[in-house]
């Protein structure tokens, strides 16, 4: 399972985001630094209604989501790269998870410290971003180091190391995280082999008050601090920015499903934004889902964007990959909008497709397979 790690300075709400997620009270929320030492971890779920249509056109008693694991990772402070605060414990952290989760806090709260002493959540993002690109910027000097000393004896592989290393060395220098470097297929394919910490995929949330959600999720542009993250992200990490409310999402924890659905209406929002969160990690991870559905259970299977029929089917059994014969494949939108397999046979949406077939998101199928 890909996991994607929640970071952040202290202070910004990550563990109470992660206890509001996963639905748990696994990590202490406090009002002080470093109230995370180790990584908590939690399994989420991933929102996805077509479970509960699928359901009813095949008349399963039981549904199965997909699922992601989050990493709650204990705050960084300036100076990280060089050992201060967790330091070198923060970023092995980092660099064991498959993406990042940085929080950034969007809210005043006189009651609750922060380690800078007032609220700029652009100058919080370039801390981490500088702390992250500081450590990368060490790595890749040993790497280069390396790459010279074996290009000299004439090593084709080195030579292209030491080509991209100098390129990502003024790239870092200008403060750039190795996300954004524009890379051909086979540099990009070198870079991955890394492991850089500012090479993985990034996506923001943006924790907001309780009072301004219901404003900041209509018009994330026009909140003070959204408006500036949203902006600064998308030119300087080519990412994306959600809006949630950590503390709105602790207090739901509580409520059944028809009370938190009250709530919410009471403060003017139809979500409160963590489902788009977990789905905008889910999609950020490059992951996609496809569908089995019948009347033991409809299930959401996780796979790679890009992932062919053969080894798509192998996510559910090896045995299903080894003797693949065909997928039986008809996408959600089109099952739903005629309503029956038999009527997607009629009119040429319910398909046979082979080994090449590129699974796409939504795809319900019945593999055939011998072994």
């Amino acid at each position: 399972m890909l996991r994607a790690g929640i970071v952040g300075l202290p202070n910004v709400g990550k563990s109470t985001l992660f206890n509001a997620v996963t639905r748990t009270r696994k990590a202490e929320a406090a009002n002080y630094p470093f109230c995370t030492i180790e990584p908590n971890t939690g399994v989420v779920t991933v929102p996805d209604e077509r479970l509960a249509v699928l359901s009813k056109i095949s008349g399963s008693s039981k549904l199965v989501p997909a699922a992601i694991e989050f990493v709650d990772i204990a705050g960084l402070v300036k100076g990280a790269s060089q050992g201060e605060g967790l330091g070198n414990k923060f970023l092995s952290h980092i660099r064991e998870v498959d993406a990042i989760v940085h929080v950034v806090r969007c809210f005043e709260n006189g009651d609750i410290t922060h380690v800078s002493g007032t609220i700029d959540p652009v100058r919080d993002i370039e801390v981490i971003n500088t702390e992250l690109i500081l450590a990368d910027m060490d790595a890749i000097q040993r790497r280069k180091d390396k790459a010279e000393k074996n290009a000299k004896r004439g090593e084709k592989e080195a030579k292209a190391e030491l080509a991209l290393c100098e390129r990502l060395i003024p790239h870092f220098d200008a403060g750039k995280p190795a996300v954004t470097l524009e890379c051909t297929d086979d540099e990009r394919k070198l870079l991955k082999s890394f492991f850089l910490l500012s090479s993985k995929p990034c996506i923001f949330a943006c924790n907001v008050s309780e009072s301004d959600l219901a404003a900041a999720t209509k018009d994330p542009d026009g909140h003070p601090f959204v408006g500036k993250v949203r902006e600064y992200v998308k030119h300087a990490h080519d990412a994306s920015a959600v809006v949630v409310s950590a503390a709105i999402e602790s207090e739901l924890t509580e409520l059944s499903d028809e009370d938190a659905k009250a709530y919410l209406a009471d403060i003017g929002v139809d979500d409160s934004g963590v489902s788009l969160f977990i789905k905008g990690v889910y999609d950020l991870l490059g992951l996609q889902t496809y569908l089995t559905t019948g009347e033991k259970e409809t299930r959401a299977w996780t796979i790679v964007k890009g992932m062919k029929a053969p080894q798509a089917a192998g996510v559910i059994h090896g045995d299903f990959e080894r003797g693949f014969i065909a997928g039986e494949i008809v996408h959600y939108n089109d099952l739903v909008e005629l309503g029956s397999y038999a009527k997607c046979r009629e009119k040429g949406k319910l398909r046979i497709e082979g080994k090449e077939y590129v699974m796409r998101d939504g795809d319900v199928v019945e593999w055939r397979f011998n072994v």
